[in-house]
């Protein structure tokens, strides 16, 4: 019978099983020098060199290139680690079955925290990226794409139980975005006021938009300390796939 079979253990001294060890032989030391450079980056501050990381994993350049062709390859897989934990507090944060005002509040206290803790990590990525990776690859470019897609589920989800036009929900969730992003950029960079304070100028400005497109009678359920109308489990996917946008669905049962 042909080995090869599907199903089939495979040989320990197969091809597929040396070629199976040495991707995760691989996958592994890519893990080790990313964490080499976040190190870097914490000890040195966003201007990061392939030399420090080199140095702070233990092996010469060439062995570090053998892994990351350049530099750029090296920001892109600190963009995916970024990716990864940014998500994985923001996600939960804008599903959370919370009325209106708490889940922004709690979505934009997420996004000031993680940057808040990765400030070189953020600088890093935001400044390397620009013009020298695919913008279809460009993890800055394609967190904020991700992030105005759940906004704009639930934006429209709101619009629309509330028997609302909901065609404006992409452009709002886009510059909802491009509002908490630049804030947030402005406040690493001055610093002039606490974390808790800029996060709640900022939820005020989010909830002052959404407050003046819902009819009286909405404000008032989605400010009170209850159950929101809106919500779905989410969880981030594994490294390297794709979320799609939330889909958050009622659960009023109406």
């Amino acid at each position: 019978m042909n080995a090869a079979v599907k199903g089939t253990p495979k040989e320990p001294g197969s091809a597929d099983a040396r070629r199976d060890r040495w991707s995760a032989h691989r996958a592994a030391r890519r893990g080790e020098f990313v964490k080499a450079a976040l190190r870097v980056l914490d000890q040195q501050g966003p201007d990061l060199t392939m030399d420090a990381v080199a140095a702070e994993a233990g092996v010469t350049k060439p062995v570090l290139y053998r892994y990351f062709a350049d530099k750029t390859a090296l920001v892109a897989a600190l963009g995916e680690y970024g990716t990864e934990v940014l998500f994985a507090r923001l996600m939960p944060a804008i599903a959370a079955d919370l009325p209106a005002l708490s889940r922004v509040r709690g979505a934009v206290g997420a996004y000031f925290e993680v940057i808040d803790e990765n400030p070189n990590l953020y600088w890093l990525i935001a400044r390397h990226t620009a013009g020298e990776i695919p913008t279809e690859t460009d993890p800055f470019q394609r967190n904020k794409e991700l992030i105005a897609d759940a906004l704009t589920a639930l934006f429209g989800d709101y619009l629309r139980h509330y028997s609302l036009d909901s065609g404006g929900a992409e452009p709002w969730a886009q510059g909802i975005t491009g509002l908490v992003q630049s804030t947030a950029e402005w406040w690493l960079h001055r610093r002039s006021m606490s974390r808790v304070h800029v996060v709640e100028y900022t939820t005020k400005l989010i909830y002052a938009a959404l407050a003046g497109v819902l009819p009286e009678r909405a404000l008032d359920e989605e400010l009170e300390l209850g159950t929101s109308r809106f919500a779905q489990s989410m969880q981030y996917p594994p490294e390297g796939t794709r979320p799609a946008p939330p889909s958050l669905k009622l659960v009023s049962g109406e």
